[in-house]
């Protein structure tokens, strides 16, 4: 079965700014702000980290970057979907900007993660491939435009946007859960965006880059928890 994510949660992404045991230094940090805020927080890691990690940290849920579609048996230098889940990945991403795909593909990487019990985290750029993605029926969506990762231009994305792309995603799969990623540096952005509707936040490049990466994820999960006691309030 599924693991049930609790919301507002928090993802991190390393994708390939770190490796080797700076990977396993940032999920023992991002694992500890996990359990101190009781916050579920995604870590999305290369496929050759995923098993120490995950032997290594209790809290994180962590999610493989990409897989192929193949199953046991002949396939050189493919990423087994069985492997992935043997070596701890409660997860997968799909269509990620940097590793893009087709609807078909995202389709059949859907079917493969539902047949082992695997999250689906689907990327979507525009509101018409965030509506098209939606009616594959992912467990999590994470519209962000692709200009603003990396964090480059130092830019989030714009509320406009947010809302309507969670406006677009509930017509059709009330379900989802919607993530907001795009752009964040600082715990202010998490907390805005959760405030605004979306069910959460992440960051890569704007942990990774940051002056002190491990600070950055403690001040980012504890902007989550700060936006969870707020809405209980509301």
């Amino acid at each position: 079965m599924k693991r049930k994510i609790r919301t507002p949660y928090f993802e991190i992404g390393t994708k390939n700014y770190i490796y080797g045991d700076k990977v396993l230094e940032y999920a023992i940090a991002a694992d500890k702000a996990a359990e101190k805020y009781d916050i579920d927080v995604l870590f999305i890691c290369p496929a050759v980290e995923i098993r120490r990690v995950c032997e290594n940290t209790k809290n994180l849920i962590v999610i493989a970057p990409y897989m192929d579609t193949l199953r046991p048996g002949r396939g050189m230098a493919d990423i087994l979907p069985e492997a992935l889940k043997a070596a701890g990945a409660e997860g997968v991403v799909v269509n990620h900007c940097e590793k893009p795909m087709s609807l078909p593909q995202i389709k059949a990487t859907i079917d493969r993660a539902n047949e082992l019990d695997m999250l689906v985290f689907a990327c979507a750029d525009t509101v018409a491939e965030t509506r098209a993605i939606a009616e594959l029926h992912p467990d999590i969506i994470n519209p962000e435009p692709s200009e603003l990762i990396g964090g480059n231009s130092g830019a989030v994305s714009d509320m406009s946007y947010v809302k309507e792309v969670i406006e677009e995603i509930r017509k059709i799969d009330k379900d989802i859960l919607i993530e907001q990623a795009a752009g964040i540096t600082n715990g202010k952005q998490v907390y805005d965006f959760i405030m605004a509707g979306s069910e959460a936040a992440g960051a890569a490049s704007g942990i990774m880059n940051a002056e002190d990466p491990l600070a950055m994820i403690d001040e980012m999960i504890a902007a989550v928890r700060q936006a969870a006691d707020d809405l209980k309030k509301q």
